[in-house]
């Protein structure tokens, strides 16, 4: 079988309904139970919405299975979610484990969501996890997606100024477009899945103008047990 092609699309731009881009658009690992088992994500754009893709080879990268939309939400139509950014990791007992960013829940009321984006939709931002299971033919999944944050977060945070500044990450050099870090991490261990990501839910210690605490791009980490997708994984 040749090797497949993947079309690794992204916005020219931002992301729809907002200002930000994601800085990662493929992830790569290997498994260490079984020599020769790659496993590949990326994000692709169909011009519309962005969907996580996941592509395999089970003979050190000779020959590659047909990609597979990992993301498994159905939008509701003329309503396209994004999914993207992800992260692939392989652990002992042929453990695997996609995770990226998710647009597919409508934007919650609290601090740390800006007042006018409260039920927006494909615009505040969770993290999903699929977990895989490699038996020696290659990874199918266990289950379906896992939602592993507790808070959806505004991905046009900080809002407020500080000293008159806007406090946006920018990705250019006018601050049009904002940015989502690519501090994105993926590890599983005998017991554990751990996710690294970024989050604008929790509040820093800076005080912005007007008193309120600044909401920030900061890092969280999440622990799911494997015990959680059956004790076969």
């Amino acid at each position: 079988m040749p090797r497949p092609r993947p079309v690794l699309l992204v916005p020219a731009t931002s992301l729809p309904n907002t200002t930000f881009r994601d800085g990662i658009t493929e992830n790569f690992t290997a498994s260490p139970t079984y020599p020769g088992h790659l496993y590949l994500t990326y994000e692709n754009w169909d011009g519309t919405q962005m969907d996580v893709k996941f592509t395999q080879s089970t003979d050190g990268g000779i020959s590659w299975s047909a990609p597979v939309t990992v993301n498994d939400n159905t939008d509701t139509a003329g309503v396209p979610t994004d999914q993207f950014q992800p992260s692939v990791a392989a652990g002992p007992g042929g453990a695997v484990a996609i995770a990226f960013y998710d647009r597919r829940q409508a934007c919650p009321s609290g601090p740390g969501v800006l007042p006018a984006d409260v039920g927006r939709t494909n615009f505040c931002i969770d993290v999903s996890l699929q977990a895989y299971k490699d038996t020696g033919s290659g990874a199918a999944p266990a289950g379906g997606n896992v939602r592993i944050t507790k808070f959806s977060w505004d991905p046009q945070q900080p809002g407020q100024r500080v000293g008159g500044l806007s406090q946006l990450p920018c990705a250019d050099a006018d601050c049009a477009v904002g940015f989502i870090g690519d501090y994105f991490g993926l590890a599983v261990s005998g017991g554990n899945i751990y996710a690294l990501f970024v989050s604008t839910h929790y509040p820093s210690d800076v005080t912005a103008d007007g008193g309120r605490p600044l909401y920030y791009q900061q890092q969280v980490l999440a622990t799911v047990p494997r015990s959680d997708f059956g004790t076969g994984f």
